[in-house]
C-alpha cells in the first residue's frame, strides 16, 4: 500500500482529518480542472462544497477518495503525506465516497454490491451479515431499496440509495456525498440529514456536494466554494448569507443569475425560472393516455391503469420518488418498453407498439433521465451526438446517403450558440463536456426537432444552478410556444414551480392531480413517500 500514514494515525488528529494542499489537476486533453486548490477537512464537521458544473468539485473529491492522482500538490494527514493508489486504500484509511455516477455491478443485487465493497483478500463474502447490516441501515436512515434485485433493474434513484447505503455500511471517518439528495423525497432528505448530524456528533467528517443553497443552510457548518477550479471562498455558514454564496459561485454581482440562485434557496416553493411565467394558454389535446398498465423489471405491474391527458401550451408534471413507475411510464410512451394494456395516442394516432423512431416522427422529443446511458454516446463527438435520431434528415444527407458534415457542423454550431453549450467545437468528444453542457446538448438536439410534445425525465438532475435554470427556462419557452410538456422529476420544488398541473405518483398510480397552488407542499411530500396512503 502506497499511503504513508495509517487510519489509526489520524484518529486523534491535530485539528483536521485531511488537508489537500495546492492541488492542481490537468487532464490528458489539456482541461485544467483544479488550480492550486487548498482545502481542509476537520472531524465533527459537515462541509458544503459548492460550485457550478465544471468548477472542480467532483475532481477534488475523487483525488481525496483515491480515484485520481493530482497533477501537482499533495494530500496530508496530521501524521504526514498520504498517497492513495486506489479507492480501496482510501477506504482502508477511513474515506468513503457516494458518487453521483454509480460504482455498482449491474448484475449484482444490493446485498451483493455492498458485500463486494467489504471484500478483503482471502476473506469470504458475508452475505447474511451484510443483509442484516443493510436492514438496520435502512431502518435507521429511511432509505429503502429492494435487496435481492439486480441493481441494473432498479430505477436511478433506487441505485443512488444503494450507493449511499454501501458507503454508510463502512465505518468511515470521512464521508463524501456527491449530490446525494437529487432523487430523494423531502422525507428521505430529512432522514438522511438526521443521520448525518448524528455522524457529525460522533466525530465523523462529512463533505456534501450540492447545488441547493437551502440544503447548505440547513445542514452545513462550513462552506467551500470552487469556481473554475480555484477555491474562491472558505467560510463558516453562520457568517455568510446565501446571497454572498451565490455571488461567489457565479462570480458576478447579485443580479439576474445570482438572484435566481438565491430564489431557489428559499424555504417557500421557489419559482426557478428567470423569465416571467405567464398563465398557461392551454390548447388542444396532444397526448391521451387511457387505462395504461406497464410491467416493470422488478415488479409485475409498475404502471397501474393510468389515465391522463397532456395539452398543448401546458406543462403536466409528475412528482414522485423514483421506482414508483415513472421510468416505465416514460419508456412505454417513447417506445422503449411494451405496455401490458391500455391506449396512448399522439394527436389521436396510436403510439403503443411503435418503435422510438416511429414515435419521434409523430412529434415526440425525449429528454431521458440518464444522459450517460440513454442520452449520449460519450466517445462520439458533439456533431455525431447532435444528429442521433435525425441523421436521416435530408439536410444532413447527400447522394448515396453520405453524411454532409459541413451542414452538420453548421447545425451544431447553431445549437452551441442557441443553447450556450460550452465546448471547443463540433469535433469535441461529448465526454469532455461538463454535465450541464452534456444536458444542454441533449435538449438542443431534441428541441431542434420542433416537437409537438417534449417528454422530459429528470431534466436538471445533477446540474448547477445556471444550467438547471437554462433548462427550466427552455421548457417554459416551449410551453409558451404552444408545445405540450410532460415533466417527470423527483425534485418536488421543480415540479411545483414549473407545472401547470401536477400528478403525484405512488406505486404506479396517481394519488392526486391538481394545480400547484391547490396543493399543500408537506402533504405532497408525504404522498410521494407513501405516507398516509391507504390501500
Amino acid at each position: 500500500m502506497s499511503q504513508t500514514s495509517s487510519r489509526s494515525d489520524t484518529e486523534q488528529g491535530d485539528g483536521y482529518f485531511l488537508r489537500a494542499e495546492r492541488i492542481t489537476k490537468v487532464y490528458s486533453d489539456g482541461t485544467v480542472a483544479l488550480r492550486d486548490a487548498t482545502v481542509e477537512i476537520r472531524p465533527g464537521e459537515i462541509v458544503g462544497l459548492l460550485g457550478e458544473n465544471g468548477a472542480g468539485k467532483t475532481t477534488l473529491t475523487k483525488i481525496l477518495s483515491g480515484l485520481l492522482p493530482p497533477t501537482r500538490g499533495r494530500v496530508v494527514s496530521p501524521r504526514g503525506q498520504v498517497k492513495f493508489a486506489s479507492p480501496r486504500e482510501a477506504l482502508d484509511f477511513g474515506i468513503g465516497m457516494v458518487h453521483q455516477h454509480f460504482a455498482l455491478v449491474g448484475t449484482f443485487t444490493a446485498v451483493e454490491n455492498v458485500a463486494l465493497s467489504h471484500e478483503r483478500p482471502f476473506a469470504p463474502l458475508t452475505l447474511s451479515a451484510t443483509r442484516e447490516r443493510l436492514e438496520g441501515l435502512m431502518a435507521e436512515s429511511g432509505l429503502k431499496v429492494p435487496l435481492d434485485v439486480p441493481v441494473e433493474k432498479l430505477a436511478v434513484g433506487e441505485q443512488q440509495r444503494v450507493e449511499i447505503l454501501k458507503v454508510l455500511s463502512q465505518d468511515v471517518d470521512l464521508l463524501i456525498l456527491d449530490e446525494p439528495t437529487s432523487v430523494l423525497t423531502p422525507l428521505e432528505v430529512d432522514d438522511l440529514f438526521q443521520l448525518l448530524r448524528r455522524l457529525r456528533g460522533e466525530g465523523k467528517a462529512i463533505v456534501l456536494i450540492t447545488h441547493k443553497l437551502k440544503e447548505v443552510g440547513s445542514i452545513t457548518d462550513r462552506v467551500i466554494v470552487l469556481r473554475k477550479g480555484a477555491v474562491v471562498g472558505d467560510v463558516q455558514m453562520a457568517e455568510v448569507t446565501k446571497e454572498e454564496l451565490a455571488q461567489l459561485m457565479v462570480g458576478k454581482e447579485i443580479g439576474t443569475r445570482a438572484a435566481q440562485v438565491v430564489e431557489l434557496s428559499t424555504d417557500d416553493i421557489p419559482v426557478p425560472i428567470s423569465r416571467h411565467k405567464e398563465e398557461a394558454k392551454r390548447g388542444s389535446g396532444v397526448l391521451h393516455v387511457e387505462n395504461l398498465s406497464v410491467a416493470g423489471d422488478t415488479k409485475s405491474q409498475a404502471v397501474d391503469g393510468l389515465t391522463f391527458d397532456v395539452f398543448g401550451g401546458e406543462i403536466f408534471g409528475i412528482a414522485g420518488v423514483e421506482g414508483n413507475g415513472q421510468t416505465e411510464l416514460v419508456e412505454a410512451l417513447t417506445g422503449l418498453r411494451p405496455a401490458m394494456e391500455g391506449t396512448a395516442t399522439i394527436h389521436e394516432k396510436n403510439i403503443l407498439g411503435l418503435d422510438p423512431r416511429q414515435i419521434y416522427k409523430l412529434g415526440v422529443a425525449h429528454i431521458p433521465e440518464d444522459r450517460w446511458v440513454l442520452g449520449l454516446v460519450l466517445p462520439f463527438t458533439l456533431a455525431e451526438n447532435a444528429i442521433l435520431g435525425v441523421h436521416r434528415w435530408d439536410q444532413f444527407r447527400g447522394p448515396l446517403s453520405i453524411l454532409r458534415w459541413g451542414k452538420i457542423n453548421a447545425h451544431v454550431r447553431a445549437l452551441m450558440e442557441r443553447f450556450e453549450i460550452q465546448a471547443t467545437g463540433p469535433s469535441a468528444p461529448a465526454k469532455s463536456l461538463s454535465g450541464g453542457n452534456q444536458q444542454k446538448l441533449i435538449v438542443g438536439r431534441e428541441l431542434a426537432k420542433d416537437p409537438a410534445i417534449v417528454i422530459a425525465s429528470q431534466p436538471t438532475r445533477g446540474l448547477d444552478v445556471g444550467a438547471a435554470q437554462y433548462i427550466r427556462d427552455t421548457l417554459v419557452e416551449m410551453r409558451d410556444r404552444g408545445r405540450a410538456i410532460l415533466l417527470v422529476s423527483a425534485d418536488l420544488d421543480e415540479v411545483l414551480a414549473l407545472s401547470d398541473r401536477v400528478a403525484i405518483m405512488y406505486e404506479g398510480k396517481f394519488m392526486a392531480v391538481a394545480r400547484p397552488e391547490e396543493l399543500d407542499r408537506q402533504k405532497v411530500g408525504m404522498l410521494m413517500g407513501g405516507v398516509g396512503v391507504k390501500g
